[in-house]
This record gives structure tokens, sequence and C-alpha cells, in this order.
């Protein structure tokens, strides 16, 4: 699935302070950021168009991958 990147502004002393004390919890404002995103997007998108778009990012992730086709045994001696 494409992915994009949103913006937002901040106060900077804020946006410092939300780093440092993350950080010191092993999280990032991105993270919780993508967390937060996820929620809305449960809460408001309903069931069966999430279903939806799961099935084509699934659709176009199996049309990306390459088809891997299994060795085959003949001329290699091994019957």
């Amino acid at each position: 699935m494409r992915r994009i990147t949103v913006s937002v502004q901040v106060d900077a002393e804020k946006l410092r302070a939300i780093q440092f004390y993350a950080g010191r919890k092993d999280s990032s404002l991105e993270s919780e950021l993508e967390d937060c995103v996820k929620k809305v997007y449960e809460k408001y998108v309903p069931l069966q168009t999430r279903e939806y778009i799961e099935s084509m990012a699934g659709a176009e992730r199996s049309r990306s991958r390459p088809s891997r086709t299994a060795p085959s045994s003949e001329g290699t001696g091994h019957e």
C-alpha cells in the first residue's frame, strides 16, 4: 500500500519535551502518532471498508512479489 506523509505544526518546546520523555520510555513521537492514526482509522472507517482496503493491499503485495518456483529435479541425477 502506498504511504504518504502527513505534517502537523507543533510548538518547538513541546516537541522537544515529547521526544525527550517518549525516548525515555523507548518510544517515539512517530510511533505514538502511528498508533493514534490507527485508532482513528478503526474508529471512523467501517469494518467492511477496512476489510476491502486490506484485501486490495494484499492483492497489490502479491502482484509485486516475484513468483518463486521450486527447483526442478530434472537433470540433477536425483530421482
